[in-house]
């Protein structure tokens, strides 16, 4: 008699989430990721912002990058999670616009993910298009009062934000 096998447990797909970054073009742009190819998403100093980083992202996980503050917002352009959150360096540094007197090493109170690029959009879905979609009326990015730099994008919002495309 043989002994019964067991199945094997099923493999859990790992759950690709989605999300928006906004940059400031003068700042850092598409065009500056896409020649650096990968860069720390550094600077963010917003608690909820923050979460979202250190407890949402994912390696693998979708981007939208936003250009924000100039002349024609809007999604320019796709990245991809490319680390695990770890510690903001600049919250360390005295000469950084990002210095953090009550962070430590320690207790580091600020995290960045690295964000590679993917591809530029063939054209910006600017905001005001977004703000147009019935669809995307729920969209953290277009919900008056929202000026987080990070925030979530469900899988119904990448999805029509690319159809624009």
């Amino acid at each position: 008699m043989s002994a019964a096998r067991s199945k094997p447990a099923p493999i859990k797909a790992a759950r690709i989430k989605h999300w928006l970054m906004k940059s400031e073009p003068d700042t850092f742009s598409i065009d500056d990721l896409q020649a650096r190819g990968s860069e720390p998403w550094d600077g963010v100093r917003n608690y909820q912002a923050r979460n979202f980083m250190r407890d949402g992202m994912r390696v693998g996980d979708g981007v939208f990058f936003y250009h924000s503050n100039c002349a024609e917002p809007g999604i320019v352009g796709l990245a991809e999670v490319a680390s695990e959150a770890y510690p903001d360096p600049s919250q360390f540094d005295p000469k950084s616009d990002y210095f953090d007197p009550g962070a430590s090493r320690v207790n580091p109170r600020w995290v960045l993910v690295d964000v590679a690029f993917v591809r530029k959009l063939k054209r910006t879905i600017t905001l005001k298009e977004l703000q147009a979609l019935p669809s995307l009326a729920e969209m953290a990015l277009v919900r008056k009062g929202n000026r987080l730099s990070v925030m979530p994008v469900t899988a119904a919002e990448w999805k029509t934000i690319l159809d624009l495309e």
